[in-house]
């Protein structure tokens, strides 16, 4: 070997041994690195939700926790009960009646937890068996799950022992969806209470819950913006309130996002309602309770499309329904005059002294039409 080639040898290895020794200690480096300088977010990436819900000026958010202890079945709701006064000026409670329905349910709990913001759900017993999956998923959220009977009857229609078993068994029903007993809060279908149902409540230690403003969706069921515009018109008046709406309805789900953003922006206060202790459910509606999930889950077994909810409540006697059969619908029907509302209230310049004008009967919203299906499969899952 030539002088020169071996200099060029010499060379080459040095710049290897410089080079492997510049990668080691990169490799070295990089936890140090990584530490000191941490990755940028890509743009376009959603924050955390614990780092949005942090950031208070941002989110709506829940301002205050009220623990209601359910003993002696105390009533809240100026529309009906005047007896608890639950909310200061600005504050709001958001409820939602007669789910779950995925579709528009989850729209609902996707837009609450945006807002990092929280509700109670009254949920329908046959809707929560036919989606249990749903109940426990709005249950994780943080919120609250009460009942509202078993199949959405008129209670004031049925005898004393029936009104009762809807009750019992709407809390049941709820329960062995969620895994677990659920709060003992209810609300009547159609705000129509009885004396004695309202006695019944006081002995089994239930709150029952009215309203103070209606966001009417199931009379605008296509119309986001009216139902936006009812809650904000009724919220500048009455400045505090306990709101319905529903969460089957798609005017809701579409309007929620929007109006939870208003809500904030003009100062209002969410309110979340939380029990002391949960609902102690009676044994033998829990068995009744059983029966149905089961059977659900058999239905839901049998078809691909076993994810989806049911869409309208369980027969009583826990059978499913035979090829031929139309469906009964769990929710819907017109309000009876016992519970109809008032027109929207205007917004400019109120009175200091208010009292609700007298009420009037509301028009039968009209039922749709249930198509014949070959067999009950069609027509049982929401999308087919």
């Amino acid at each position: 070997m030539t002088p020169a080639a071996g200099a060029n040898r010499l060379k080459r290895q040095k710049l290897v041994r410089n080079g492997a020794a510049l990668i080691a200690g990169l490799v070295l480096a990089s936890p140090l690195l990584a530490q000191q300088r941490p990755l940028a977010p890509q743009p376009g990436a959603r924050a955390p939700a614990s780092d949005r819900c942090a950031d208070k000026s941002r989110v709506l958010g829940v301002s205050r926790v009220v623990d209601i202890d359910a003993t002696g079945g105390p009533r809240f709701g100026h529309q009906q009960y005047k007896e608890q006064e639950l909310l200061a000026e600005g504050e709001v409670v958001l409820t939602f009646d007669d789910g779950p329905l995925r579709h528009h349910t989850q729209a609902v709990v996707d837009a609450l937890e945006a807002q990092c913001t929280k509700a109670t759900f009254f949920m329908v017993g046959s809707q929560a068996l036919a989606d249990p999956e749903m109940v426990r998923q709005i249950h994780r959220k943080g919120h609250t799950v009460g009942t509202h009977t078993f199949s959405h009857v008129d209670l004031r229609k049925q005898t004393p022992l029936k009104a009762r078993d809807e009750i019992e068994l709407g809390f049941s029903a709820v329960s062995q969806a969620l895994g677990q007993p659920a709060a003992p809060f209810f609300r009547f279908p159609f705000l129509a209470d009885t004396k004695s149902m309202k006695g019944y409540m006081e002995t089994r230690g239930i709150a029952t819950f009215s309203i103070d403003i209606d966001a009417l969706d199931y009379r605008n069921k296509e119309f986001p913006d009216a139902v936006h515009q009812q809650v904000m018109n009724q919220l500048a008046y009455q400045k505090k309130g306990v709101l319905l709406f529903h969460d089957i309805q798609p005017s809701t789900a579409r309007a929620l996002p929007g109006l939870l953003a208003a809500i904030k922006a003009k100062g209002y206060r969410i309110v979340h309602l939380r029990p002391t202790a949960p609902v102690a459910t009676l044994p033998e509606f829990d068995a009744k309770a059983r029966r149905d999930l089961g059977n659900r889950r058999v239905a839901s077994a049998a078809n691909p499309l076993a994810n989806r909810a049911l869409t309208w409540p369980l027969p009583q006697g826990g059978a499913l329904p035979q090829a031929g059969q139309s469906p009964q619908q769990g929710v819907g029907g017109p309000l009876p005059a016992q519970s109809a509302l008032p027109p929207p209230l205007p917004v400019a310049q109120p009175p200091q002294a208010w009292s609700p004008p007298p009420a009037v009967a509301a028009s039968p919203r009209p039922q749709r039409p249930v198509r014949p299906a070959a067999d009950w499969r069609d027509s049982v899952f929401i999308g087919k």
